[in-house]
């Protein structure tokens, strides 16, 4: 899948469902449910020993949710992510060696920015879609604005993630700059645990009709 194919995605979406997996059982009754609520996006982190697994299962069983791979922070985990079959994958950083690597294997990236040293580093690379991290205890959005007025003319695209809630929906999503939000509280790690799917799926249903509101 291109880049430009999941910035149409999200852009039609908004919303990507930030994921922590345990158990690799629990991977695709969750995403049934969030695929049922409407959310067809993910980012499943790689923050344990079930992740890369996680995300094999889902493409075999749910190939039409949107997979991103994130938490991504050594080369050879954009190896192993691209060969279980994740559309793209995101950083917390601008590590060279992952996005040469990304780059190298074609796995469609975006690398977490925090200041405009971070912008550049990504920009020297191509890459203009690019995940903001963590949004919320950097500033929010209007830290984003600030740092990126010089590069208006690029024209830019965000994924702000880390902090982000269902009361902060509204403002960032009508700021052109923004081309989808990540956020944790769609499933949490305690409702996964207890697979209480009914809940997760309420979040989600919320959360997009939230999007909605905002853009009206």
């Amino acid at each position: 899948m291109l880049m430009s194919e999941i910035e149409r995605l999200l852009e039609q979406q908004r919303l990507i469902a930030v994921i922590v997996l345990d158990e690799v059982e629990k991977s695709v009754p969750l995403c049934e449910c969030l695929l049922e609520a409407g959310l067809r996006a993910i980012e499943l982190t790689l923050r344990t020993p079930a992740a890369v697994a996680s995300i094999g299962k889902i493409k075999r069983e749910l190939p039409e949710m949107l997979v991103g791979a994130g938490t991504v922070v050594f080369a050879d985990q954009v190896r192993q992510v691209r060969d279980v079959g994740a559309d793209f994958c995101l950083a917390p950083g601008t590590s060279p060696s992952v996005i040469e690597t990304a780059l190298k294997e074609a796995l469609p990236m975006m690398p977490g920015i925090a200041t405009p040293s971070d912008i550049e580093v990504a920009l020297g690379f191509g890459l203009r879609t690019l995940k903001f991290f963590p949004a919320e205890p950097l500033g929010g959005l209007p830290y984003l604005k600030s740092i990126c007025n010089p590069y208006r003319h690029l024209d830019l695209r965000f994924v702000p993630l880390g902090g982000i809630g269902a009361s902060s929906l509204g403002a960032y999503v009508r700021e052109s700059l923004i081309l989808a939000l990540g956020g944790s509280w769609i499933a949490p790690a305690e409702l996964i645990q207890h697979a209480d799917w009914h809940s997760i799926g309420r979040n989600a249903r919320e959360a997009l009709s939230s999007l909605k509101e905002g853009v009206s």
